[in-house]
């Protein structure tokens, strides 16, 4: 099991962060940040794709063809935790050494947004404030690392070893 668990949780590190690099270097020529989400997560999906790889490869391969719906879940959590790992480290890397004005473009940016929606007068300073708090505590590296975990692993990270183990999970055949 550790096997699997640590060259499918590389595999999908990789490949996270691959996307990510990919956005970082596509926002130099696009600074309204368009796409980068939508590029972003499917990054995460394509990435997140080898826990289900994963978790059948342990069952098919090394546990006759048997799953638990637990052990499924572990499998499958362990390498989202090894992918998401390698995310946040490689984020913190960018973030540091080559765009460490990555939070000030981007909340700009966002404010920038804001001014041009249909939001009240209310809405775009309540917005703004919130946005302006966020960038306050990027200025933290515990925030920066929080946020960054929050950002993977919520949405796709912690889905996707659940869809997995769902699918994936099967009982011996009892024999008579």
């Amino acid at each position: 099991m550790k096997k699997i668990v640590i060259t499918y949780g590389l595999i999908a590190g990789v490949i996270v962060t691959a996307f990510m690099a990919y956005g970082i270097y596509s926002l130099n020529k696009n600074p309204d940040y368009e796409g980068s989400m939508i590029l972003g997560y499917t990054g995460m999906l394509v990435a997140f794709s080898f826990v289900f790889l994963g978790v059948k490869n342990y069952r098919d391969k090394q546990n006759q063809g048997i799953i638990t719906f637990g052990k499924a879940l572990k499998i499958g959590a362990l390498i989202s935790l090894i992918a998401s790992t390698i995310y946040v480290g490689v984020w913190l890397l960018e973030y540091y050494f080559l765009y460490p004005d990555f939070m000030e473009k981007y909340s700009a940016s966002a404010i920038k947004k804001l001014n041009n929606a249909t939001l009240t007068a209310a809405e775009i300073k309540a917005k703004t404030d919130e946005i302006i708090m966020m960038r306050e505590m990027y200025k933290n590296p515990v925030w920066v690392i929080v946020f960054t975990y929050a950002e993977i692993l919520i949405p796709i990270g912690v889905l996707v070893p659940f869809i997995s183990a769902a699918i994936l999970k099967r009982k011996a055949i009892a024999t008579n």
